[in-house]
């Protein structure tokens, strides 16, 4: 499709992120999303969606604007439905099947999903619909259903994607939804194969209907300290171009990676808080995790601290992460209880002292059990040869 870039930009995704922050962010923050949140909605003519949200209590009534949305949708509508009935009389399949798309991205640009969708399932099941016009398609579901956080549709549109893009999908459009499903593995607390993603596209990022590139790469860059190696962080993330380019517009970010990678853990507790409040706390991707995520950071930097020694006082370890000892003594027997991190705690001596699991009698155990299955299989499969 020529434009196939135009329905992928509708509706705004920066617009429901503008709805959450209005909820879940502190009155500074929720006042400018106020303001952009309407400017958004009287420049696309989102008569449906401003309904909504005032139903839902998010903004609050306007006549006067509701009424100029109105007028303004319905133009523009009708304009689309005469271009769509002369390229019937006058145009082939493939004009009729841009004009049909166009209409529907209007649709779901004004709020109207249920219809958007009904619209486009309907322009893809026809036989005339191309391979690129399919996976546009596809994106625009995958937008509305990332716009109204519906998940089921989401798993769905992605899987969906998939399949058209290995019947010949292009280049573009594959690095678009492996941007895409990074996004979405993040929302889903998938951070390793989030990283995996963040790490395959960063170079050739070009979705900025998706989020900004900053916003990718603080999307990303979490998921990555998470779950990567500490080297890599360093070697893919840290030093990477693209993360260099942008990472002064989030400094919290920059500093959790590079406290964590240079071991300087006071900053690397003050840095989580700042990440948790500037990033995970206003992220419609990442709210619902914010705990699950701060847990697995303060583990992380426990268990880098501890590996680097064969025991250390409650005190240096409360000293070197800025915090007392009463924390630090909570904390560690909470995550050793639950078997997340390998210390033994002398509270008498006020003493930590690492026990690390056995890996190789671990190895060996694991290789003992697989050789029993394959064993077992191997005289299954004698007796049916003899046989």
């Amino acid at each position: 499709m020529s434009d196939g870039a135009i329905f992928a930009k509708k509706p705004e995704l920066a617009l429901a992120q503008h709805k959450f922050a209005i909820i879940n962010g502190t009155p500074e923050q929720s006042k400018e999303a106020m303001k952009k949140l309407v400017e958004g909605i009287k420049e696309d003519k989102m008569i449906a969606f401003y309904t909504r949200l005032v139903a839902e209590g998010v903004l609050q009534e306007d006549k006067a604007m509701e009424k100029e949305l109105e007028e303004a949708s319905a133009v523009e509508l009708a304009t689309l439905d005469k271009k769509l009935e002369a390229a019937k009389e006058e145009s082939g399949d493939l004009e009729q099947n841009e004009c049909s798309i166009h209409r529907a991205i209007f649709l779901a640009q004004t709020g109207e999903d249920d219809k958007a969708h009904t619209a486009y399932e309907e322009i893809i099941q026809r036989p005339t619909t191309t391979l690129n016009q399919k996976l546009d398609i596809v994106f625009s579901k995958l937008r509305l259903g990332m716009f109204y956080y519906r998940p089921q549709i989401i798993q769905k549109e992605i899987d969906r994607a998939h399949e058209l893009v290995n019947k010949g999908g292009d280049w573009d459009r594959r690095n678009r939804l492996k941007a895409i499903e990074c996004v979405w593995r993040c929302s889903q607390r998938q951070f390793k194969e989030a990283s995996d993603l963040f790490i395959e596209c960063l170079s050739t990022y070009a979705s900025p209907e998706l989020m900004s590139l900053a916003d990718f790469v603080c999307h990303g860059a979490l998921a990555c300290a998470v779950v990567m190696p500490r080297s890599e962080i360093k070697n893919k993330v840290i030093d990477a171009p693209e993360v260099v380019e942008v990472i002064n517009y989030i400094p919290s970010v920059d500093k959790l990676l590079r406290s964590l990678y240079d071991c300087k853990y006071a900053d690397y507790f003050v840095a989580l808080a700042g990440v948790e409040t500037e990033h995970l706390s206003v992220s419609r991707y990442l709210f619902a995790h914010r705990r699950f995520y701060t847990r697995e950071m303060r583990i992380r930097g426990y268990a880098q601290l501890l590996e680097s020694y064969l025991s250390l006082t409650i005190k240096s370890m409360a000293d070197s992460f800025g915090v007392t000892q009463d924390y630090i003594d909570k904390e560690l027997a909470r995550f050793v209880a639950s078997g997340r991190l390998h210390c033994v705690i002398d509270k008498v001596g006020g003493i930590v002292e690492t026990n690390r699991p056995d890996t190789k009698n671990a190895q060996y155990q694991t290789t003992i059990k697989q050789g029993d299955l394959l064993l077992n299989r191997i005289q299954k499969l004698s007796g049916i040869i003899s046989i």
